[in-house]
């Protein structure tokens, strides 16, 4: 591929020393494509992080500047590096059982009435979106089975999204290292937890947890393809990243998913915006439950 970087001015990149020059109208277009493909918003405050994350994928590329980077990303060609830009301009901080009170309120608000009608042949789904390398979903998936050691008998499944696939190859793999896993509640970690191998120093955990979970690619400002409706969807930490027309999109197109009485969870720096307001009641600490109609109107 021929890519011809554009003509640029001497000192007009905004990391002064840097390896690469990174110009504002680099940084603009990488912005442009993060918002149209992911819905993110990169202000300019941002040019240290998103340098510092491509430049790596500059060197793995062995390209000479970001003029030529951008080239790629735009080009018809550039479609598998976007996905990786993506992947590395996506903050993935996750950690076993993130935010307690979720968990807590799960396994004592919403779980109990839903192993009850998943014994009598019901159906039970819960959805992770945003579901990084897994630890949010599997901590769902501990929960249940601290309930219900035998739910992978009845349907019970969680559906566990994220828009990078490695971040989701690794949550298929259920592999982590011992201080990942510190947080788990000790008699959990014993129970659903095991030594990968004798070669190595990671944890899998159990099968029984694994079989509750599908990992599947999802953009959230893209195609949801899922017609079910959940009894609880984790969305936590994510739409802090979109700006505030998007977030309200996203909380509106969540609400008709819910089954009645199910419950939203967010980060502790997000709050429902839009729409979505009116369908959802408070229900503790950046927790929500539907309290009315499903159809959402703008």
């Amino acid at each position: 591929m021929n890519l011809r970087p554009r003509p640029r001015r001497e000192g007009d990149g905004l990391i002064d020393g840097a390896e690469y020059v990174l110009t504002r109208e680099d940084f603009r277009t990488i912005a442009r494509i993060m918002r149209e493909e992911a819905g993110i918003a990169l202000p300019e405050s941002k040019a240290t992080l998103v340098y510092s994350r491509l430049a790596k994928r500059l060197r793995t590329l062995g390209l000479g500047s970001f003029a030529e980077y951008c080239e790629l990303v735009e080009s018809q060609q550039g479609g598998a590096e976007r996905q990786e830009m993506l992947g590395a301009l996506t903050t993935n901080v996750t950690r076993f059982f993130r935010e307690p009170h979720h968990f807590e309120h799960l396994r004592s608000r919403i779980l109990p009435p839903l192993m009850a009608h998943a014994r009598s042949g019901g159906r039970v789904r819960l959805w992770s979106a945003a579901c990084s390398s897994g630890q949010e979903p599997y901590s769902i998936a501990l929960t249940v089975l601290a309930l219900l050691p035998e739910a992978p008998r009845f349907d019970i499944r969680i559906l566990a999204t994220d828009i990078d696939r490695t971040m989701l190859a690794t949550g298929r793999a259920g592999l982590y290292e011992a201080s990942e896993i510190a947080a788990v509640p000790p008699e959990l970690r014993e129970r659903w937890f095991e030594p990968a191998n004798n070669n190595s120093p990671k944890f899998r955990i159990a099968e029984a947890a694994r079989s509750l979970v599908a990992f599947r690619p999802l953009n959230l400002i893209g195609t949801w393809p899922m017609r079910g409706r959940f009894n609880a969807i984790f969305c936590r930490n994510v739409v802090i990243y979109f700006d505030d027309e998007t977030q309200k999109q996203v909380w509106a197109r969540m609400v008709p998913l819910l089954e009645e009485g199910g419950a939203l969870y967010i980060g502790h720096s997000e709050r429902v915006s839009g729409p979505a307001e009116r369908a959802l009641g408070s229900d503790g600490i950046t927790t929500y439950r539907l309290a009315g109609a499903r159809e959402m109107r703008g």
